[in-house]
């Protein structure tokens, strides 16, 4: 645990130093990280509302106390996304999520002072089986990288990120388009399934469920998703919102969170919006032996930025199997149902 936490505040740090030199920002345009480097004052600077940018993801600076996190799910097996918080004081510090990517094979967690054991209660688990869907005769790079990983069920590798639903995650469908042609009456029960898969530890792996997390959909809204065209967070507007449209082309869908800063515990997660790219990217909700790796399960998909939702960072090469992996594969579902990774790190957070 002390390695845990000491790794956990070094990669706040990231590759920005700290900073407590007058602050010299240009009058527009994006800022790098390096620009408004972490120990630099929010105040002093005038940054809040400008747009900071890393490894092509990108977030809105928020007001002070609060805390915005990007996770962009992309094809390219590399993780893209960040958080920027902004302290009481107006003091910057980042999660830059390349700088502790390796560690999610060690089982990488932000301090938590109230975490209880997540191997409490484990059963001995078998081997899942993979879904019938998942059989495509075309032979990827993908596919061979997933049969070389440890089956999901026996890859107990995760990461979290500074991030909690204390109470529970109330969503909206966005007035936008919708994945795999959703009409909205569809959406709400696909996306639903995706969340419950979090929130009710879904997997085939023989682990009960012990997670506290709870999700509850409110209605559709004429609010869209905090997310624009180059998958950059845009900032709050009160709602977690799901929805499609173009952001990225190289991100299959992008979640924008924020959350209050909670020093000594995760931070208490205020609003989660989730974009899929329906611009770039094909998706189906029947993914099927046939599809000839043109789709993507909306589903799979789903699950996968839900589990960002509810505090879960990405795993990277050698984790193919589990949903939290890095990239997204084509007629798959295999991450509809949680790995044993998964479960540990949801149950390290609640």
């Amino acid at each position: 645990m002390a390695f845990a936490l000491v790794a956990g505040l070094s990669a706040f740090a990231g590759s920005a130093h700290a900073s407590t030199t007058e602050c010299k920002l240009p009058e527009t345009g994006e800022l790098g990280v390096e620009q408004l480097p972490t120990g630099s004052s929010v105040i002093t600077c005038g940054a809040v509302g400008r747009v900071v940018v890393h490894d092509g993801a990108g977030v809105t600076v928020p007001e002070p106390g609060m805390a915005v996190s990007v996770d962009m799910l992309t094809v390219d097996g590399e993780s893209h996304g960040f958080t920027l918080e902004v302290a009481a004081d107006g003091k910057i510090s980042y999660l830059l999520e390349g700088a502790t990517a390796d560690s999610s094979t060690a089982g990488y967690d932000v301090s938590e002072s109230t975490t209880p054991d997540p191997q409490s209660d484990v059963p001995a688990e078998a081997d899942t089986v993979t879904d019938s869907a998942d059989s495509s005769t075309e032979a990827e790079v993908a596919d061979v990288d997933a049969a070389a990983s440890p089956s999901a069920c026996s890859d107990g590798a995760y990461k979290t990120d500074d991030r909690k639903e204390y109470g529970t995650y109330n969503w909206y469908i966005g007035d936008g388009g919708l994945p795999a042609g959703l009409s909205k009456n569809d959406a709400i029960y696909v996306f639903m399934d995706a969340l419950d898969n979090i929130t009710d530890s879904y997997n085939n792996c023989g682990y009960s469920d012990s997670v506290g997390a709870k999700e509850n959909y409110l209605a559709t809204t004429s609010r869209e998703a905090s997310v624009n065209k180059s998958s950059q967070c845009t900032g709050q507007d009160g709602l977690s919102v799901w929805d499609a449209g173009d952001i990225k082309d190289t991100a299959v869908a992008t979640t924008c969170s924020y959350t209050w800063s909670m020093p000594g515990v995760k931070n208490d997660l205020r609003e989660a919006d989730v974009r899929f790219n329906t611009y770039d990217k094909d998706f189906t909700n029947k993914p099927t032996s046939t599809c000839a790796n043109r789709y993507f399960d909306v589903r799979s998909v789903g699950t996968h930025e839900a589990g960002h939702i509810f505090g879960l960072g990405h795993v990277g090469a050698g984790h193919e199997n589990l949903t939290m992996y890095t990239d997204s594969f084509r007629c798959k579902t295999i991450a509809r149902t949680l790995g044993k990774g998964e479960i540990l790190a949801l149950r390290s957070i609640y």
